[in-house]
């Protein structure tokens, strides 16, 4: 397996762990890729994509322990996350890549049920945006 698939895969897991609730930041190692490889695309499609899918682990983890606690919603609704969500909805999965709250945002969103499709409509373009935004601060860097 070439060096450059093996960092991909690398910046993948790192991503994919940094969406749970590890305490990982997945910035740096996507700058220094972005760094490395001089293109930002790349890079960013394969973190964002690693970083969704981390996601809808926490997602689905959060659905699974609300069915467990039997609904669970309360616990959520009064949590900080659970507010936001309550007042402004998916879009506030925007902030999904928020450090804590991010992770809190997108267990609530599985607890209360919110529609897969409408979860991953939010939290993709938030993610994704802001991986867009370390990448080009990083290009910029080079400049």
């Amino acid at each position: 397996m070439s060096s450059l698939l093996l960092t991909y895969a690398a910046l993948f897991a790192w991503s994919f762990l940094a969406a749970t609730v590890l305490p990982l930041s997945s910035e740096v190692p996507l700058a220094a890729l972005v760094r490395a490889q001089g293109q930002i695309a790349a890079p960013v499609l394969v973190a964002t994509a690693g970083n969704y899918l981390g996601a809808c682990t926490t997602y689905w983890l959060g659905r699974r322990a609300a069915r467990g606690l039997g609904g669970g919603e309360g616990h959520v609704e009064n949590s900080r996350a659970g507010r936001l969500l309550a007042r402004y909805g998916g879009p506030a999965l925007l902030l999904s890549w928020v450090p804590v709250l991010g992770d809190a945002l997108v267990a609530g969103a599985g607890a209360v049920g919110v529609r897969f499709l409408g979860f991953s409509a939010w939290v993709v373009p938030g993610k994704g945006l802001r991986y867009l935004a370390v990448a080009w601060a990083a290009a910029e860097i080079l400049s």
